[in-house]
């Protein structure tokens, strides 16, 4: 059974660090695993994205709003998908989830990512 464990979420301010993991329970050789966030009354959207070392693709992207402050990680061993999040703002407060999507899977389209974790809470304050 393909399951994604999400944790690391909380309260902190802004200018401050968090880093997210996402537990999986299968291996991730042949998977893109995404984090994605969501606000409510907005759409989900991608925050970054690692490929499958199968991917043609680059293996690591991240949307314009999170560039140069998040770092996406993976260690193959323990099945984990670490989101490093530096220099956290106000706007990055939302329900973040990790993905699975095959390794032909469009890293911005949430609909190619066919598991998800249940989401942890990353709340910014001023």
């Amino acid at each position: 059974q393909v399951q994604l464990v999400e944790s690391g979420g909380g309260l902190v301010q802004s200018g401050e660090s968090l880093r997210l993991s996402c537990a999986a329970s299968f291996s991730l050789d042949f998977y893109n695993i995404g984090w994605f966030r969501q606000t409510p009354g907005k759409e989900r959207e991608e925050v970054s994205c690692i490929r499958s070392p199968n991917s043609p693709t680059d293996p690591i992207e991240y949307a314009d709003s999170v560039k140069d402050r998040f770092t996406i990680s993976r260690d193959n061993e323990k099945k984990i998908v670490y989101l490093q999040m530096d220099s956290l703002k106000v706007e990055d407060t939302a329900v973040y989830y990790c993905a699975a999507g095959r390794d032909w899977a469009d890293c911005s389209e949430p609909k190619d990512f066919g598991s998800w974790g249940q989401g942890t809470q990353v709340t910014v304050s001023s």
